[in-house]
């Protein structure tokens, strides 16, 4: 697979040609960059997928929802539908996306919004009275000019090659990070040890500014039903218990790693990243449930993904069945998170002049 991705490298050149040429008409400002007098936050990354955007939005949310009107802003990937508009926890992932109806589902007093022009919504959220608004995978929308920029690397990704797309994973280029205000490093093993966050360090500084590096863990919450039921209640992994992992998402790895620390034994089914499930996908996961011959046995699936599997046409097909949800969130150490917390307070209070 690597050898065929190197014959995709002249099209990686034009596709990065066109990227920094994209990026330069910005810096030099022959394109507008919009900025705004109320705090905008954007969490992004420069490769695609599964960085920990979507938790590390969550972790924002229940950080200034405490002290601040807030909403949030995505593309709603995935979503039928175009436009800006207010989710509502009685939408569906066809309607929203998957991560947008999350968040509502999880923060029902937060506004959550999608749309594709970000500049648009921004400034229609400010207009409603919103006082922070944060922006979920925003950091490649040029056209809107954040005054808090988060952009997460997976750890796993740090020592690859920073190869573009097609031939690599990046949709940007590495160099990009200069315009980062603080850079993650998410999905840290506890293996890593303080060489490795300095390598990474070295890695990622940039000669036009210092820019603040964290590094920030998985965490995993209790397992909760998908349909809410007193029986299903309380229910806890142990090596007596053999588990149907189900995932649509970009990297499952760190999951089935957790689980196989907490359950006898994880069978996996894996669907690419925002897969649209189908009542074929149902069937199948039904069957491959049913093969498993332990007695005691569960499906665990993702946040996201339950959001997509509670599409009415399928759920009536999978409410008999004991489906459970892993909420996961980012760790931080103490002054770490701390540092990261002052950071993002510090920097609203100063914009709103509170």
């Amino acid at each position: 697979m690597a050898y065929l991705r190197l014959l995709l490298l002249p099209f990686s050149v034009l596709y990065g040609f066109a990227v920094w040429v994209r990026n330069r008409c910005y810096d030099w400002g022959w394109f507008r960059s919009r900025s705004f007098n109320h705090p905008v936050i954007v969490v992004g990354n420069l490769a695609v997928g599964g960085t920990g955007k979507s938790p590390m939005t969550e972790y924002l949310l229940r950080l200034l929802h405490e002290h601040y009107t807030v909403a949030t802003l995505s593309r709603g990937y995935g979503r039928k539908t175009r436009g800006f508009f207010e989710v509502s926890p009685l939408d569906t992932a066809a309607d929203c996306g998957d991560e947008p109806l999350q968040f509502k589902r999880k923060f029902p007093h937060v506004t959550v919004t999608v749309g594709e022009d970000r500049v648009n919504g921004v400034r229609r959220l400010i207009q409603s009275g919103k006082e922070v608004v944060v922006l979920d995978d925003a950091f490649q929308h040029r056209a809107l000019k954040p005054g808090l920029a988060i952009l997460l690397f997976d750890y796993q990704r740090m020592k690859r090659p920073k190869w573009l797309l097609p031939a690599g994973d990046y949709r940007d280029w590495f160099s990009e990070r200069r315009r980062a205000d603080v850079m993650i490093v998410t999905k840290m093993p506890g293996t890593a040890t303080e060489q490795d966050k300095a390598d990474i360090r070295r890695m990622l500084r940039s000669k036009h500014r210092d820019i603040p590096v964290l590094f920030s863990k998985i965490g995993y919450g209790a397992i909760v039903p998908l349909f809410p039921g007193e029986e299903r209640e309380g229910i806890t992994l142990t090596a007596q218990v053999s588990v149907l992992l189900v995932t649509g998402i970009a990297n499952p790895a760190p999951l089935r790693g957790y689980l196989a620390t907490r359950a006898g034994d994880v069978v996996q089914l894996s669907y690419p990243d925002h897969h649209q499930y189908t009542k074929a996908d149902i069937r199948n996961m039904i069957n491959r449930f049913e093969a498993i011959a332990n007695p005691h046995k569960l499906i665990i699936t993702t946040e996201k993904d339950a959001q997509r599997l509670l599409m009415p046409e399928l759920s009536g097909a999978l409410v008999t069945l004991p489906i459970y949800v892993v909420p996961i969130h980012p760790l931080f150490d103490g002054k770490e998170e701390e540092f990261f917390r002052q950071l993002v307070l510090t920097y609203c209070a100063r914009v709103l002049g509170s």
